[in-house]
């Protein structure tokens, strides 16, 4: 495939599930389902779903684990932000590597989470029902219209 045509089909398809996950937290009274870091999850799942960080494990649990270490430590560790912040992301990274489940884009998650000092029912609203429907259609767009080999069982 082309650069141009991988570029267009991963600004397209970026552009589709970012605005159904935007659709359902502004026009529906379901929740929230936006997290800052999706956009540059879309990166790996269109751009390069090949790669084992865009693989539905990785995109899953490291945006899960990055979530929970960001609120146990807003919750928990009572120290100024500009020490929780840098711990948290630390712990963050730490813990997907550990787990054999990086996503890079996740990384950011104890960041968006502490500044926005939020609770725990954002790891059900965005985290996990956002996280599932962009691993959806991923698998859905990749296998079935771009007939790629998504995910990598390897």
């Amino acid at each position: 495939m082309s650069n141009f045509k991988q570029s267009f089909l991963a600004g397209i398809f970026s552009i589709f599930t970012i605005g159904i996950l935007t659709l359902l937290t502004y026009k529906t009274n379901y929740g929230i389902f936006l997290l800052a870091s999706f956009g540059s999850s879309m990166v790996l799942l269109y751009g390069y779903p090949e790669s084992p960080f865009a693989q539905p494990k990785n995109v899953f649990f490291g945006h899960l684990i990055t979530s929970v270490v960001g609120l146990l430590v807003l919750y928990f560790i009572p120290m100024p932000i500009f020490i929780t912040i840098p711990v948290a992301v630390g712990i963050g990274v730490g813990s997907m590597i550990l787990f054999n489940v990086t996503h890079p884009p996740a990384g950011g998650n104890p960041i968006i989470i502490i500044i926005g000092s939020v609770s725990f029912d954002y790891l059900l609203s965005p985290v996990v029902t956002g996280t599932i429907i962009i691993i959806v259609f991923a698998i859905i767009i990749n296998r079935f219209i771009l007939k790629k080999s998504y995910p990598n069982w390897k």
